[in-house]
């Protein structure tokens, strides 16, 4: 029976990471799990790691990084001055979906966020990934807001 271990990704996970993103048909065109890793993502690593407002979650199975998540804690004027948890970047190995990892992986943000005295998480997910939102409403999210992006590249 598989071990699953939530904790913080360390940059030794990074790669793992990375492959996770890559490995799904909008992650493909998008994210590069070469190796060497582009130096983009060490930098962004650090980055969240030295922000108390930042962490990167990952699920360790056995010593394989079997799913991961980022969380950013957002302070906000609205809501009377209250804190929102964002979530981003969440995936579970192909091999492993189903399994219940991204419902901990869900689980723990939440309770995390709690833990901080967030009001509410939010997360984006792209229209196309139906299977997502069936996820996430099953965890109480509900699609309340249409979000816009702007793209600057």
């Amino acid at each position: 029976m598989l071990r699953l271990r939530l904790r913080n990704a360390t940059p030794g996970d990074l790669p793992a990471i990375v492959r996770l993103l890559a490995d799904d048909p909008l992650g493909a065109q998008r994210e590069d799990a070469s190796d060497p890793l582009p130096p983009g993502y060490a930098r962004a690593f650090a980055a969240i790691e030295a922000d108390p407002n930042n962490e990167v979650l990952v699920a360790d199975g056995d010593g394989a990084v079997l799913g991961c998540l980022q969380i950013t804690y957002v302070p906000s004027l609205t809501y009377q001055g209250s804190w929102r948890a964002q979530v981003e970047g969440v995936r579970v190995a192909a091999s492993t979906r189903g399994s219940g990892i991204g419902q901990r992986l869900m689980e723990e943000a939440i309770r995390r966020a709690r833990e901080r005295g967030c009001l509410q998480v939010q997360l984006t997910t792209d229209k196309s990934r139906v299977d997502a939102h069936r996820f996430y409403e099953r965890l109480g999210f509900r699609a309340s807001h249409e979000g816009m992006k702007l793209r600057l590249d």
